[in-house]
């Protein structure tokens, strides 16, 4: 694990006291894990290259945002991580959402534990997303594909918010399903952990007119 942390770090540096917060969450995510299966046990051993690594590039795709929401956040990939960047920075704040009372009893432990800007929803996606305050950016790390994404997170949409969705190599048969219903005006990125990976950067997503209809 020493080397892979060191691999990750390589990828994604960053400063000695965000470095420590991260180290407090790989030690907690460990400490958890032997109790509750929060995160695959394969990936435990490369777990500073698969999960560290893989949200700090969300947090780098958004430099100046202060404000996030991250929905599905099972055991804190990307939110955890995107909040321990944001220590210390003034009106900083991740609203995490996980219906999992479980990994809800995990993210509030840890945030306690390392002093992060979080707030824990322990709430379904649908339930809360309209409650939320304005945000940056909204993102969601192996949640769902694409035209369910932007479903979820219309709300912060609407209301001005950028949207960061890592993707795997099925990007562009998820772009064109959810073109079929949305009008997208969307970035893609490379993925710094992996080559055949992208993060989607939706800027804007417009219902097409009749589809809300349909769906009633």
């Amino acid at each position: 694990m020493r080397h892979d942390k060191g691999a990750a770090l390589a990828i994604t540096p960053v400063s000695r006291e965000t470095e420590q917060k991260l180290q407090g969450i790989v030690d907690n995510l460990v400490r958890w894990q032997k109790i509750k299966n929060l995160v695959g046990p394969s990936t435990l051993d490369e777990v500073w290259l698969r999960h560290i690594a893989d949200s700090l590039q969300i947090a780098a795709a958004a430099p100046d945002a202060k404000v996030w929401a991250d929905f599905g956040s099972g055991a804190g990939f990307p939110g955890l991580v995107i909040a321990a960047t944001l220590v210390g920075l003034p009106d900083a704040r991740v609203y995490l959402v996980e219906s999992n009372d479980r990994k809800c009893a995990f993210l509030r432990e840890t945030a306690r534990l390392l002093g992060l800007p979080v707030t824990v929803h322990a709430e379904r996606i649908e339930d809360v997303a309209n409650r939320l305050p304005p945000v940056d950016i909204v993102t969601a790390r192996a949640l769902a594909p694409l035209n369910d994404l932007l479903e979820m997170t219309e709300p912060l949409l609407a209301k001005g918010a950028i949207a960061l969705f890592p993707k795997g190599q099925d990007l562009a048969n998820e772009l064109t399903e959810a073109a079929k219903c949305w009008k997208i005006k969307a970035l893609e990125l490379p993925s710094l952990t992996d080559p055949k990976a992208r993060i989607l950067r939706v800027e804007k997503a417009e219902r097409l007119s009749g589809d809300h209809d349909d769906r009633d």
